[in-house]
C-alpha cells in the first residue's frame, strides 16, 4: 500500500506539471503532501521532514548550484562560450563539422544550460554547415546531443548536482564529474553518428536558402566581436573540476600537511567552484552595474527555479524516507531480483517515465534521486564510485526522451525550421539511443568497477 501511495504521488506530479502546467516547485509539494498524508505521519513529523529535506539539500549544494549558475551567464555574455567553440572547430578542422559540433555542444553544456547553449552557437551552425555542404538538420542534431550529454551527466550542470546531493554523493562530486565526463562521451558519440547517418536525409528551409550573411562563416565569427582568450575562456570551468579532483585525491590518500589540507578546502565543491566564479571575472568586458549586478542578477534569477525545485525534491525524499519506506525494502525481495548493476536499471526506468511523461531532464532527476535515496543503504549501495553510477543511471533516464514537451525539443525545431514528424526521427529518437547507450554504459562500468 505505501508503495501505491508513493506511485500515486509520483502521477500526481506528473499530471500536475504535465496536464496542468502547474510549476514543478508546486507539483513537487503537492506530492510530497500527499505521501505524507497518505502514509499516515503524524503532521509534525510531515512539517519536520519538508524543512528539514529542503534545508538540508540546500545547505549541501545550494551554493554550488548558484556559483555554477553564475560561471554559465558570465561565459554565455561574455562570449566565452564563442572563443571554445573557435578552438574546437580549428583542432577538428573544417572536414568534420558535425564532429565538431558535438564537442563544442559537449564543452559549452558543462556550465551553459543545453537551451541556452544552442541558442547561443545557432549562428556558427548554421555558417559552418553552409561552408562544410552539409545537412542543417545533422549539424543540428549533433549540437543538440552533444549539449545534451553533459547537460544531464556532468556537474556542475544543476541535474547531476541535485541528484548527487538527493543520494548523498555531494561529498563526492569528483568522481561524479570524473565519471560523469567518461559516461558522456559514448552518449555524446550515439549522437553524432545518428547526425551523420539519419540526420543528413533530413532537408530543412535553410538547406534551400541560406544565402546572406547569416550564413557567411567569416562574418559571423567577426560578428562575436573581440573574444577573450583561450585560457581565459576555459579556465572557469577546468579549475573548478581541477581543483575538486585534486582535493577528492587526497582525501583518498590521507595526505595530512598544511598544503594538502588547503588544497582539500579548495577542492570542496562550494569552494572550487567559488574560485571558479573568480576566475570568470576577468571576462566581464567592465566592472560596472551591468555586469557586477545586472549579469549576476540575472544568474540568480536562472538558478532560483532549480534551487526551489532541488531543495522540494529533498523535501519528497525526506518524506517517503520518513514514511516508513526503509523499513519495507529491507524485507523487499528486489535484493534478489535487481542485486548489482541491474539495480540501475529501476532509476533509469523510473527517470524515463518521468522524463517522456512531463518534459524536464532536472524534474526528473530530482524526483528519481529522490525516490530511489531511500532505498540505496538497504541495497549496500554507498561508496563514491556505486553512488557516483547511480546519479549517471539517472541522468540515463533524464535524457529518455526529449520530445514535444520539452522546451529543448522546440528550440531544437524552432532554430532549425525541422517539422515535427522529422524531429520526431532526429532528435527524438536521437536522445533515445543517448540514454540506452548511457544506461549500458553505466552498468559495464558497474561491473567493472564495482
Amino acid at each position: 500500500m505505501l508503495f501505491l501511495i508513493i506511485a500515486i504521488g509520483v502521477l500526481l506530479i506528473i499530471v500536475a506539471t504535465s496536464k496542468f502546467k502547474v510549476h514543478p516547485f508546486l507539483s513537487l509539494l503537492l506530492g510530497t503532501l500527499f505521501v505524507g498524508f497518505a502514509s499516515g505521519m503524524s503532521f509534525d513529523l510531515i512539517v519536520e521532514s519538508i524543512n528539514s529535506g529542503f534545508g538540508n539539500l540546500l545547505m549541501s549544494i545550494g551554493l554550488v548550484i548558484v556559483f555554477g549558475t553564475i560561471i554559465g551567464v558570465i561565459l554565455e555574455k561574455a562570449g566565452a562560450a564563442y572563443r571554445m567553440a573557435e578552438v574546437v572547430l580549428r583542432i577538428v578542422g573544417p572536414k568534420h563539422p558535425q564532429l565538431a559540433m558535438s564537442i563544442i555542444g559537449f564543452i559549452v553544456s558543462i556550465p551553459v544550460f543545453c537551451d541556452s547553449g544552442f541558442i547561443i552557437l545557432n549562428s556558427l551552425r548554421k555558417a559552418l554547415s553552409k561552408r562544410a555542404k552539409v545537412s542543417m538538420a545533422s549539424m543540428s542534431v549533433a549540437l543538440a546531443t552533444g549539449l545534451y550529454a553533459t547537460h544531464t551527466l556532468v556537474p556542475p550542470t544543476p541535474g547531476p548536482i541535485a541528484a548527487a546531493g538527493n543520494i548523498g554523493a555531494d561529498a563526492y562530486l569528483g568522481t561524479v564529474i570524473f565519471i560523469g565526463f567518461i559516461v558522456a562521451v559514448p552518449a555524446t558519440l550515439v549522437g553524432y553518428l545518428w547526425a551523420i547517418k539519419v540526420a543528413t536525409k533530413i532537408e530543412v528551409p535553410e538547406d534551400v536558402s541560406a544565402t546572406g550573411e547569416e550564413f557567411d562563416y567569416d562574418k559571423v565569427v567577426a560578428s562575436f566581436g573581440k573574444m577573450p582568450s583561450t585560457f581565459s575562456a576555459f579556465l572557469p570551468i577546468l579549475l573548478p573540476i581541477l581543483l575538486i579532483a585534486a582535493g577528492s585525491i587526497l582525501t583518498v590518500a590521507e595526505v595530512d600537511n598544511g598544503v594538502a589540507a588547503f588544497f582539500v578546502f579548495l577542492g570542496k565543491p562550494v569552494i572550487a567552484l567559488l574560485v571558479g566564479v573568480i576566475a570568470a571575472l576577468p571576462l566581464l568586458p567592465a566592472f560596472n552595474e551591468e555586469t557586477l549586478n545586472g549579469w549576476v542578477g540575472q544568474a540568480l534569477k536562472d538558478a532560483a527555479p532549480i534551487l526551489l525545485i532541488t531543495g522540494v525534491g529533498g523535501s519528497f525524499g525526506t518524506v517517503i524516507r520518513n514514511s516508513g519506506v526503509e523499513e519495507i525494502i529491507q524485507n523487499w525481495e528486489i535484493g534478489g531480483m535487481f542485486t548489482g548493476a541491474l539495480f540501475l536499471l529501476i532509476p533509469f526506468i523510473i527517470a524515463a517515465a518521468l522524463k517522456t511523461a512531463q518534459g524536464s531532464s532536472t524534474t526528473a532527476l530530482v524526483i528519481t534521486s529522490s525516490l530511489v535515496a531511500p532505498m540505496l543503504p538497504v541495497m549496500g549501495i554507498e561508496g563514491a564510485v556505486p553512488l557516483a553510477l547511480v546519479v549517471m543511471a539517472v541522468g540515463a533516464g533524464a535524457m529518455t526522451v526529449s520530445h514535444v514537451n520539452d522546451s529543448y525539443f522546440w528550440v531544437v525545431t524552432q532554430f532549425t525550421g525541422m517539422k515535427v514528424n522529422d524531429a520526431y526521427k532526429a532528435q527524438t529518437m536521437a536522445t533515445l539511443l543517448q540514454g540506452i547507450v548511457t544506461i549500458v554504459v553505466t552498468m559495464i562500468l558497474w561491473m567493472i568497477l564495482v
